[in-house]
């Protein structure tokens, strides 16, 4: 079986909303690998005045996780990058190389970026193409819980004519995330408007790193090759050149 790669995750401890101690978050690296995850890239969250992480106070906790890993010897590759909210302080962050990439496509590096949960921001598209003019492409997080688009999905057309890509959360697609966010993340996928499934794992009780159900869910759906694309071969294209 192809394995998966998950491109967001809040595992490393101690800097936003994801796991707490080190032990909790091997205990959750463990599920992934078991899950049958082979690469997995950490994004905490960048959030000004919420999560002032950055690219440096990401990687010595980080570095702490690695370690660990390796000496456990889990059967799994991690790197990491971020979960950025959009506002005008990802702009300053971004020109002074504070944020850590995602990866790269084409000719474009890569950011995770992510709206609030209640609404898409006025003045979000100009953002978005300030990034696209400087050859950065943002995936945009988990749009399928965006009270906005729920009220109303094709608010993501000028994004996507941007040239941005989506990013669906895996729990969504099996109903963990409510009715409405199910619903639409399997639009996402028929439209052919989703280009990667992720965890957005925060914790083992409510949101573990599980990819398995999911991909069960799209296989019978879409076919194997199809669900292969959202779980595999999409994803590693943009972050292959992490590990």
């Amino acid at each position: 079986m192809t394995p998966f790669i998950d491109i967001h995750s809040h595992i490393i401890p101690g800097i936003d909303d994801g796991t707490c101690t080190l032990n909790d978050a091997i205990e959750m690296v463990e599920y992934a690998a078991n899950n049958g995850i082979s690469h997995m890239v950490m994004t905490p969250h960048i959030h000004h005045g919420r999560y002032d992480n950055d690219k440096q106070s990401i990687s010595r906790p980080f570095i702490h996780l690695q370690q660990a890993i390796e000496k456990k010897h889990i059967p799994i590759h991690v790197a990491y990058s971020g979960e950025v909210r959009i506002g005008v302080e990802m702009m300053e962050m971004l020109i002074q190389n504070k944020i850590p990439f995602l990866g790269q496509y084409k000719e474009y590096r890569v950011i995770l970026l992510e709206f609030p949960h209640g609404q898409i921001p006025p003045g979000s598209d100009r953002l978005v193409n300030w990034l696209i003019r400087r050859k950065i492409k943002p995936i945009i997080a988990h749009p399928e819980r965006n009270k906005d688009l729920h009220e109303d999905f094709t608010k993501l057309v000028p994004f996507l004519k941007a040239g941005c890509l989506l990013q669906v959360t895996a729990a969504s697609l099996t109903g963990k995330f409510g009715q409405k966010s199910q619903q639409l993340s399997q639009l996402l996928i028929e439209n052919k408007w989703a280009h990667f499934i992720a965890t957005d794992a925060h914790n083992m009780k409510h949101r573990p790193p599980e990819l398995r159900e999911a991909h069960t869910f799209l296989v019978d759906i879409l076919g194997k090759m199809e669900a292969r694309k959202l779980f595999y071969d999409n994803p590693w294209s943009i972050v292959k050149n992490k590990f």
